[in-house]
């Protein structure tokens, strides 16, 4: 190993050791571990531009054992990504660019959020998968301008989350050669040594899912590590993982090899004896050597030459095929054009009743024309979700300019694969299944609402509706389990326009993502649904004076609109909302939720098969709702609808009486 290599790494450990000291909070174990092929991944075989974490045709480096963000804080600082060295004695703090795991869109230079284990992997996937279909898009005889690879470093940890292993099956399906995964193989989770609970042969498992495997025996040879990944950019038909071997908290001379080394910071004692043990000279904390600052300012250099040459061929492409630069360009945009959205066009639909995942497939194929960039599927529910573009081929290891995928029974890795595809830029995602199996996505559409990702779910068979399957696959509790998503947008239509405004919402949200809640069972399309749906609520039928507000979302909706008209017969005049988004009438304005909920009228019925948690805050709590308060049951859609009182005669019930109130 070359000194400037040895005092580069031992750089960035002690950077690291000495943020997490300072915040006396952190996880210093995988930074003293990993860092040796990490600075040999960034500073000798990644492509980047320090000076540009925008270029399209970078690397991307995914640390998916976000635990070890004071790592990746050294590699940005020694680097020159812009983070400072007050910005790393501010690990941790509230504000800081240096917070407990990385953030996307919050420091330069981290390409996608991460902490949760495994799902690192999952969006490397994704971003690898969508390398993989641009290049196939754009890519022409000598003109290769999407040609980069994505590198993920993982742990143990990662590799025993369930989420690791449904992506690396696929990316080995799909034969993503460009994916390139680390694994810091140090044999140790909190708890201690990983024989505990983990004694996979971890090598033979990537091995059958059809990746390369190599395997680098001593964590600290930059030589092994660099050859390593040369042999792994060198294969063109499968992923490959790099198995290295290290030592948590290599250089600590009481903490190396042990379960303490993992999640807190060394102590005062210990970090020197680490500095003493490596052979750290340096007297000033948080220090970088002149030699390294040097060594750097070359490395930093190249990565702007690499860049710089690659704006040269774009330019020459832009020349060579015009018609494909400005197909790029929409495709990099991020933005929809609205036009077409807001055209008569889009808007216009037959009245024929319709189950709302088939008003969604009608609406998609509209959608695949005006979203050129669309690149999404089911996990394994296609027919049934109706998640398919007609008008497109299937993504494979084959056909990678294919866009719809089949993601296999794989919900949660969809989900993280979708987030790993909107953060590489270029596509516009989205992933399909049943409601119900929400649930397993639950952590994934989080993560979506966290980063701000503009991805779209399908989620169909949205109720008791789907009857015979009866309760495992009938969803009650899942609307709000969404719904109290932050940055999270949950829409239920009720009938085929309202299903064209929940796409049109969808994707003109760029910065977050959206549910589209579906029935299985026909629903009539109402005369005065349509484009004002996009305001979240809005009323379909109104009375000269209201005695009574009828709120619904959804297959629901179609009762309160029965309700009016008997009620009418009664003498009590009602309105009637429809309700398909909380999120977006929650961002309209006062004056306009007023004109649809007015406090004067405080007689109010709400109408939803799921849950009633939520809806209190449109009714009141001297309102009543018409909801769900147990688990379905197997029997035809029709006969659980009226024996869980969502009928007409019961809206008119319900009605009546909080008007005698």
């Amino acid at each position: 190993m070359k000194n400037i290599d040895l005092l580069t790494i031992n750089t960035i450990k002690v950077l690291s050791a000495e943020a997490v000291q300072k915040a006396k909070s952190g996880h210093p174990g995988i930074a003293l571990g990993a860092a040796p092929m990490a600075y040999t991944l960034w500073a000798k075989e990644l492509k980047h531009n320090p000076k540009n974490t925008d270029w399209v045709d970078r690397d991307r480096f995914v640390l998916s054992a976000g635990h070890g963000s004071a790592l990746l804080y050294s590699l940005l600082h020694v680097f020159g990504y812009g983070l400072t060295i007050e910005d790393m004695k501010n690990f941790r703090q509230f504000g800081s660019l240096t917070p407990g795991h990385p953030e996307y869109k919050h420091t330069k230079g981290v390409e996608t959020t991460t902490g949760p284990l495994g799902q690192g992997i999952a969006n490397a996937v994704g971003m690898a998968m969508a390398e993989k279909h641009l290049a196939a898009k754009f890519n022409k005889e000598g003109f290769n301008v999407v040609d980069h690879y994505t590198y993920a470093l993982c742990g143990d940890g990662c590799l025993q989350e369930g989420v690791a292993y449904e992506a690396t099956s696929l990316a080995g399906t799909l034969g993503l050669s460009k994916l390139i995964v680390l694994y810091d193989s140090n044999h140790i989770t909190i708890e201690g040594d990983t024989d505990t609970a983990f004694t996979d042969d971890v090598c033979k498992r990537f091995e059958a899912m059809d990746w390369q495997v190599i395997c680098v025996a001593d964590g600290t040879d930059v030589e092994a590590i660099k050859k390593a990944i040369e042999v792994a950019k060198a294969e063109i038909t499968k992923p490959s993982l790099i198995k290295i071997e290290t030592k948590i908290g290599a250089g600590s001379p009481n903490k190396e090899g042990k379960a303490s080394a993992h999640g807190e910071p060394l102590g005062v004692e210990e970090l020197a004896l680490l500095k003493k043990n490596i052979g750290w000279e340096y007297e000033e904390e948080f220090f970088v050597p002149e030699e390294v600052k040097e060594s750097m300012a070359s490395i930093i250099k190249a990565g702007e030459e690499k860049e710089e040459s690659w704006n040269k061929l774009f330019e020459e492409y832009k020349k060579a095929y015009p018609e494909l630069a400005k197909e790029w360009d929409t495709w990099f945009s991020g933005e929809v054009d609205k036009e077409l959205l807001d055209s008569e066009d889009f808007w216009t639909y037959d009245d024929k009743a319709t189950a709302t995942r088939a008003s969604s497939e009608i609406v998609l194929q509209k959608v695949s024309k005006i979203v050129p960039n669309l690149f999404g599927g089911s996990a394994d529910l296609a027919p049934s979700n109706k998640s398919v573009m007609k008008d497109r081929e299937y993504f494979s290891k084959s056909n990678p300019e294919g866009s719809n995928i089949h993601y296999g029974i794989r919900e949660f890795a969809m989900s993280a694969i979708a987030n790993g595809m909107a953060v590489h830029g270029g596509i516009r995602p989205y992933i399909a299944t049943f409601f119900v199996f929400s649930d397993y996505m639950k952590s994934g559409l989080r993560m979506s609402a966290l980063m701000g990702l503009p991805v779209v779910s399908i989620l169909t068979h949205d109720s008791i509706g789907v009857g015979e399957d009866g309760p495992t696959h009938q969803p009650i509790e899942q609307l709000i389990a969404l719904r109290s998503i932050p940055n999270y947008t949950v829409f239920r239509p009720c009938d085929t326009k309202e299903t064209a405004a929940a796409w049109y919402a969808a994707l003109t949200r760029n910065t977050s993502p959206t549910g589209l809640v579906l029935t299985r069972q026909n629903l009539p399309v109402l005369p005065e649904t349509g484009k004002e749906a996009l305001k979240g609520a809005y009323i379909l039928k109104d009375s000269e004076k209201v005695d009574v507000i009828l709120m619904a979302s959804g297959s629901e909706v179609e009762l309160i609109y029965k309700a009016y008209d008997v009620l009418k017969e009664k003498g009590i005049g009602a309105r009637v909302v429809s309700m398909p988004s909380w999120e977006l009438f929650e961002e309209q304005s006062d004056e306009y939720k007023e004109s649809i909920l007015p406090k004067n009228v405080t007689s109010r019925v709400a109408v939803e098969a799921g849950i009633d948690f939520g809806w209190h805050k449109y009714t009141g709590f001297d309102g009543e709702i018409i909801s769900l308060t147990s688990f379905g049951a197997s029997a035809p859609a029709g006969q659980l609808f009226e024996h869980f009182g969502f009928t007409v005669d019961n809206v008119v019930e319900k009605a009546m009486k909080v008007v005698k109130k």
